[in-house]
């Protein structure tokens, strides 16, 4: 699985300690994301604005094709083979199609025996909050780690630390508008009124360094 570092830290929390599945971080958009998922055999991506798809390497397709065309196969082994490759055909690898994807979570949720509500109350997300700092000069701000750490101005990232520090289950980072003079601040925590309070903070750090 794939996200940025927009994705709700409890998902992440989920998918890797509760699923078992590695997840890796890219640079938010689509162009970032598409090529990380590229390098697994099924490379799953959405961002939080909904763009995203499945990826199916060509060797995962051909090894279930191949399975499916063994007579020795056992027959569970080929109906889920069969499924895979119906999930191939039904999933818009080359481009995020919202309609297709959900149409495949409904398959899945209906092989499962989950109804919609078993799906969202899987987990909870992390009460978040972004802001927007309008700054001098948005290159002043440059990030490294998938935008997850500041790394200019020098004093800004320290900050951000101390913050996120004082509070239970908190995550912030910055990132720079890749069009506009402006600074992205985001910010979780285990409860709205921290999550706000960790946002507001982290903005007046990135005013305090980017003046």
């Amino acid at each position: 699985v794939v996200q940025t570092a927009y994705a709700n830290g409890a998902s992440t929390d989920y998918i890797r300690n509760k699923l078992g599945v590695d997840v890796a971080v890219a640079k938010t958009g689509v162009k970032h994301l598409h090529p990380a998922a590229e390098r697994f055999d099924v490379g799953i991506y959405f961002e939080a604005n909904g763009h995203g798809t499945v990826l199916f390497s060509d060797a995962v397709v051909t090894a279930a094709q191949a399975r499916l065309a063994d007579p020795t196969t056992a027959a569970v082994s080929a109906s889920a083979c069969k499924r895979l490759l119906a999930f191939v055909q039904m999933i818009n690898q080359a481009v995020g199609d919202a309609m297709s994807g959900i149409l495949m979570v409904e398959a899945m949720l209906r092989l499962e025996g989950m109804s919609m509500a078993d799906w969202d109350a899987l987990y909870a997300d992390l009460p978040s909050r972004q802001v927007k700092v309008v700054v001098a000069n948005k290159d002043d701000v440059r990030t490294e780690n998938a935008e997850t750490l500041c790394v200019a101005p020098a004093a800004l990232q320290p900050l951000v630390d101390a913050a996120v520090a004082k509070v239970d289950a908190g995550r912030s980072f910055v990132r720079p508008s890749g069009t506009e003079d402006i600074v992205r601040v985001y910010a979780e925590a285990r409860t709205q009124e921290q999550a706000d309070a960790l946002a507001e903070e982290v903005a007046q750090a990135v005013k305090a360094t980017c003046a």
